[in-house]
């Protein structure tokens, strides 16, 4: 089979796409050939070394890749007859091995997937729709609020405008120039081009702001709240998270929440997380967009994934 394989920390051009034997399941695993890997921002951090938050660097050498989907075909000691053969998505946790041909997932997390759905959106629900569901339980969005969301266009963003135009929200999303006409395909009522300077200046006044850019963009949107507003923050893609302290909090009489880490899980779990996620996709309530890489392209995405050059999920098809 082939792989992507990584032998040193550094650009995009690292990733290298090699023929490696196949991997063969343990205890409590399963084969799965993929159909249909996740790329994730966090991945390209890792990849040039930065590190993924509070986790440690991986040894070289690996293949990169956390979230998959596709068909079950080999099963480990222990784990029941009815995953062979069966159409799936999982989350590798904290493992690699995604951005391959066919990859070892543990059986306890596993999730069917119904005829209907793709593995694209499958593999896009499983890691970035579990996020944007736990961020949701958090902001919680009413009919009576007017939601920015930045990076509206991105893989969680486009997600949040769907969500809170579903509750009623009036939603603004935010995005460059080049995405806006796709942000008002997915509902958002008004798209803004965030890349653009002054571009806050005719939005309005805003009660829910969120925030996955950070930077300057993540600040231009604290000061769109008006009182009584909120801000919740799940990440900075720019490079730098949004600048506030509880000084903003007091002159703007406004609330700011980090919506990931254990906030997020409260009353849950990961686990419950994807299921509600993968719920929503198979009902019809969520759809993420996606954009497609063959696998053998996967330095080529996260270049595109890095220069903010892709919409929706990155996917990976082998």
């Amino acid at each position: 089979m082939h792989a992507i394989r990584q032998y040193e920390f550094g650009p995009a051009e690292t990733l290298r796409h090699e023929e490696v034997p196949d991997p063969e399941p343990g205890a409590g695993q399963v084969r799965v050939a993929v159909s249909a890997a996740g790329v994730h921002l966090l991945d390209t951090t890792i990849r040039a070394g930065v590190g993924g938050g509070p986790f440690p660097l991986p040894a070289l050498p690996m293949t990169p890749g956390r979230e998959v989907a596709g068909v079950v075909t080999a099963l480990g000691e222990g784990v029941e007859d009815r995953w062979l053969g069966a159409r799936v998505v999982a989350h590798l946790g904290r493992a690699s091995g995604g951005y391959a041909e066919a990859a070892v997932v543990d059986a306890s997390s596993l999730h069917a997937l119904p005829g209907h759905v793709s593995d694209e959106h499958a593999v896009a629900m499983i890691g970035t729709g579990r996020t944007a569901v736990g961020v949701l339980r958090v902001a919680e969005p009413t009919a009576e609020d007017v939601v920015l969301v930045t990076s509206a266009a991105g893989g969680l963003g486009a997600l949040f405008v769907q969500a809170a135009k579903a509750v009623g929200a009036k939603v603004v999303g935010a995005a460059s120039t080049a995405k806006l006409d796709l942000v008002e395909r997915v509902g958002a009522d008004v798209a803004v081009d965030y890349t653009r300077p002054g571009w806050a200046e005719g939005v309005g006044e805003v009660t829910l702001v969120l925030d996955g850019v950070g930077g300057e963009q993540g600040r231009a949107a604290l000061e769109l709240l008006g009182v009584g507003g909120r801000i919740v923050l799940f990440g900075w893609s720019a490079g730098a998270p949004t600048r506030l302290d509880t000084g903003d909090l007091y002159r703007l009489g406004i609330t700011a929440t980090v919506a990931v880490g254990p906030r997020m899980t409260r009353g849950t779990s990961l686990r419950g997380l994807e299921e509600q996620s993968l719920a929503a996709l198979a009902e019809g309530r969520l759809t993420p967009l996606t954009t497609v890489f063959p696998l053998r392209d996967a330095a080529r995405a996260h270049a595109a994934l890095e220069g903010r050059a892709t919409t929706g999920k990155v996917v990976l098809r082998p």
